[in-house]
């Protein structure tokens, strides 16, 4: 879903974790950490291996964006 006038509020607001959330969290930060690691491992110390893990990082967060939000956005 398009962030709009509509739910703009809603997308750059604070979400609480409730639920099962804290553990889905713990489950992506885990597996994000473990794939840095094998490019961390893996990858010749470079500006590509940098930009990988920038990447992952990137992933998680967005990763965690659609948790908090419950895939509204």
């Amino acid at each position: 879903m398009p962030v709009t006038l509509a739910n703009v509020h809603d997308v750059f607001s604070y979400h609480a974790p409730d639920g099962d959330q804290p553990a889905r969290y713990q489950k992506l930060r885990m597996a994000a950490e473990q794939f840095a690691i094998v490019i961390l491992q893996e990858v010749t110390n470079s500006g590509d291996q940098q930009a990988a893990i920038r990447h992952v990082r990137e992933a998680l967060m967005t990763a965690n964006s659609g948790v908090a939000t419950k895939g509204a956005v």
